[in-house]
């Protein structure tokens, strides 16, 4: 893989191609057009800038990190966590953090990578590297750690489970937040989270869960995390999830680049995008937009810490 702090080529928001003429690379589908400003400032609490979109060569992202994040700022995205989900890019987030102060980071090992590690041998190495690398005073949580039921199965599941309760272990011995990836995983994943006694602050990436799972966040206080899937029309659950929690443990993210909001959805996704997610968050809770905005800075703050 190309090193993905290199920038390519920039494309503005709607553009396609990778020489800026708007013509389409093969693969790629355009990024949708920047949304109104947001009236107040707010966060992407969870981003993968290293990502490639499906066009580039080489599989490099396809603008560089500053030019996502001004794309962002204009929009009144004024900052993101960059999170890894191996050892590449978890480096890879160090070195960004450092790179761009609108830049905080989250390192772990993806629930589905910790079998392959494991299988290979190297997953004390792997767990033992990612507890280095959150030592860099910008990256503020572990992540994204958790479990995975779809992509993983037999004896994987008991590699996710050990990797995901050493995450735990390591976000509490270094005060940091713990980002969840949980799929087709609630009950459990609240099962370990209990077991091992969750860190101070815990965060459910791209929540996936409905009213009972809410009730138990709002309970335990830990944060929901709603993605572009919650404007999805067949995310009633999500919907629902969103009208339960509670207005002081919310946030947004992107996920990118993927999980584009409607109407965009299928398009590559980026920070620009998340007023997308917040209109649609505010009409579907009946909140004023500037609250909301409000809001939602603050819980990223205290979940994160400052940004400056």
């Amino acid at each position: 893989m190309c090193d993905p702090l290199t920038p390519a080529p920039y494309r503005e928001p709607g553009e396609t191609g990778t020489d800026g003429t708007g013509k389409a690379s093969a693969g790629r589908k355009p990024y949708p057009p920047a949304p109104e400003p947001l009236p107040v400032a707010v966060f992407d609490n969870h981003t993968h800038l290293d990502f490639p979109d499906g066009g580039d060569a080489g599989g490099r992202p396809a603008v560089g990190i500053k030019e996502a994040l001004d794309a962002a700022q204009a929009v009144g995205v004024r900052g993101a966590v960059q999170v890894g989900c191996d050892l590449e890019s978890s480096r890879f987030t160090v070195q960004a953090v450092e790179q761009d102060p609108r830049l905080l980071g989250a390192v772990a090992l993806h629930p589905n990578d910790a079998p392959h590690y494991a299988a290979r041998g190297e997953l004390e190495e792997a767990l033992a590297e990612i507890e280095a690398l959150a030592g860099h005073p910008r990256v503020r949580a572990i992540g994204e750690t958790g479990l995975d039921f779809f992509r993983t199965e037999g004896e994987g599941l008991a590699h996710q489970r050990y990797s995901f309760r050493r995450h735990i272990d390591i976000a509490k011995r270094l005060g940091l937040a713990l980002q969840i990836h949980d799929r087709d995983a609630h009950d459990d994943v609240v099962q370990v989270l209990r077991e091992e006694g969750a860190p101070e602050t815990v965060v459910f990436h791209c929540f996936s869960g409905d009213e009972e799972l809410a009730r138990t966040c709002n309970e335990e206080g830990w944060y929901l995390s709603f993605a572009g899937t919650v404007t999805f029309k067949n995310a009633a659950n999500l919907r629902a999830a969103l009208a339960l929690a509670e207005p002081g443990r919310i946030l947004v993210e992107t996920d990118a680049p993927f999980l584009t909001p409607h109407p965009h959805r299928g398009r590559p996704n980026a920070s620009y995008m998340v007023p997308y997610t917040v209109r649609a968050m505010a009409e579907l809770t009946g909140r004023d937009l500037s609250e909301l905005c409000a809001r939602l800075a603050e819980n990223t703050v205290r979940a994160y810490g400052s940004w400056d």
